[in-house]
């Protein structure tokens, strides 16, 4: 990343492909992995987490997934959007468990029981983690639930995390899936960071980045990136990148809310500004002058 050395770190700080090691513990999030916690170590049902886009669901998974005992088999499946057959051949991989190809849907489930009894007996628990799972369909996820239907007196052999957009809500509103819904026994929605949060979450990524010297961001950076994304971390992450690569374009070692400014402009996802056209022509002089422009314009 070109801007590194100049601001003093060994990482981009504002990727936006999630990464644990960046998770950062605002509010919604940690409730929402305290939530997630709770309930598996409960054994029980289905639990269900929203959120807008945008807003840190994979990466709120994955930090769980992450901090599971090794007493736990997971599977974690990022594009659920699969008819029953194909989702049941992907648990499989994900489970280790060896099916034949040609397998039909029955004997799939049934492969896949025999597996869930086996890990019970050695003491193991299986969680299952679906993400944007409100682009499953509705057979698919009734061949989940009947997937779940094993289970010894104390616990369920498998608990499904369901992670999607507020979509999903008018998907499990459905009357085929009403079984599932009843299941439900623990949900959070994942709400966006506050503009005192977002002061503070800048500073952690940075802070993880290996950045150790002053304050990056001005307030009025700060501000103007809070009202432009409203709080919506992968959005965050975009204009920060952005206004860094600015702000070291000028030669200067804090991003100032002009930078910011420009950065919105050239983002179409965050709120659009009246002087648009011309903070972009702002922002490709700035780059130009500082002789990384192409890398942009490109």
């Amino acid at each position: 990343m070109i801007y590194l050395n100049h601001f003093g770190l060994r990482e981009p700080p504002f990727g936006i492909t999630p990464d644990t090691s960046f998770f950062f513990a605002c509010a919604s999030s940690q409730e929402g992995l305290n939530t997630l916690l709770v309930a598996v170590a409960n054994g029980e049902g289905f639990i269900k987490i929203t959120g807008e886009v945008g807003t840190g669901k994979t990466l709120l998974c994955r930090k769980l997934l992450g901090t599971l005992a090794d007493n736990y088999v997971t599977a974690y499946i990022p594009n659920p959007n699969l008819e029953p057959r194909t989702l049941l051949f992907a648990l499989c991989d994900e489970l280790h468990v060896e099916v034949d190809a040609d397998l039909d849907q029955h004997r799939l489930h049934k492969a896949l029981n025999l597996a869930l009894l086996k890990f019970a007996r050695e003491g193991k628990r299986v969680v299952i983690c679906l993400d944007e799972t409100q682009a499953m369909p509705l057979e698919t996820l009734e061949t989940l639930r009947l997937l779940t239907n094993l289970e010894t007196e104390k616990r369920k052999l498998a608990q499904v995390i369901l992670c999607g957009q507020p979509e999903l809500d008018h998907k499990l509103a459905h009357e085929s899936v009403r079984q599932l819904r009843q299941r439900i026994t623990f949900q959070h929605h994942l709400g966006t960071l506050t503009r005192a949060e977002l002061a503070h979450y800048l500073a952690h990524r940075l802070n993880v980045a290996g950045h150790g010297g002053d304050t990056v961001f001005s307030r009025q950076a700060v501000g103007a990136i809070h009202r432009a994304t409203g709080g919506v971390p992968r959005l965050v992450n975009i204009l920060a990148h952005k206004a860094m690569m600015l702000a070291f374009g000028e030669g200067v070692r804090q991003v100032r809310a002009r930078h910011a400014r420009a950065a919105i402009a050239d983002t179409p996802a965050a709120v659009s500004f009246p002087a648009r056209h011309w903070a972009w022509l702002a922002m490709a002089g700035l780059l130009a002058g500082s002789g990384i422009g192409w890398l942009v314009l490109k």
